[in-house]
């Protein structure tokens, strides 16, 4: 029988060489596209992998990439390292009726290690969203509308926190990244569309003109 590092690992080489290696070119590091396999295996749980430099270089790293995308969050998977660990910011340069509407507040820089996550009443809010992983698309999907988040950070420090709105929706979608889950595979397919044409019809800030003229449901509809 597999072990779960050879599942999550199938490489089987130690996660500090993988690191080691990918740090060397220097950033921002490359983004691993959808049709990869390490976006599709849960990620190894972190418990010491990496010394305490060399976490706070591929923190670092990770930091400078997501910027660069530019993303308000990135995790380890999506540059081709299987540990479970994740970072988030945003900035949420937004216009007031699109921050009111979605819940978008600006966020801290925040290290997520070994995070999970769960709902907080049955609310969910549908919205357009995409991925550094899935470049030129998106697709409105329902996520819980609040969530209590229980993680480390990058110095071991228990976080346990409530997010609601847009913070919620982007702590689902850096930790579903660790479990091997792709927005995709909870959106409503009917509502996929390219970047341009999210941006040419679609910009409203709730997505119910979208879901009447290409034909899906909102939650509570």
């Amino acid at each position: 029988m597999a072990s779960e590092v050879d599942r999550t690992n199938p490489t089987g080489r130690p996660i500090a060489e993988l690191v080691e290696e990918l740090l060397v070119a220097g950033d921002p590091l490359p983004i691993v596209a959808a049709g990869h396999p390490v976006l599709r295996r849960g990620a190894e749980p972190y418990d010491g992998q990496l010394s305490p430099a060399l976490l706070a270089r591929f923190v670092e790293a990770l930091r400078t990439t997501m910027h660069a995308a530019p993303g308000v969050g990135l995790a380890a998977p999506q540059v081709g390292v299987p540990l479970r660990i994740a970072v988030i910011e945003d900035p949420a340069p937004v216009p007031e009726e699109v921050r009111v509407a979605r819940g978008r507040l600006p966020q801290p820089f925040r290290v997520l290690v070994n995070p999970s996550y769960e709902a907080l009443g049955g609310e969910r809010a549908a919205f357009f969203e995409g991925c550094l992983s899935v470049p030129g698309w998106q697709a409105v999907v329902a996520r819980h509308a609040r969530v209590r988040l229980r993680a480390l950070d990058e110095h071991g420090t228990v976080v346990d926190e409530e997010f609601a709105g847009w913070p919620a929706r982007i702590v689902q979608h850096e930790t579903d990244h660790l479990d091997g889950v792709l927005y995709l595979d909870r959106a409503e397919l009917r509502s996929l569309a390219t970047n341009e044409a999210v941006s040419a019809r679609w910009a409203q800030p709730t997505p119910e003109r979208a879901a009447a003229e290409l034909g899906f449901t909102l939650p509570g509809s």
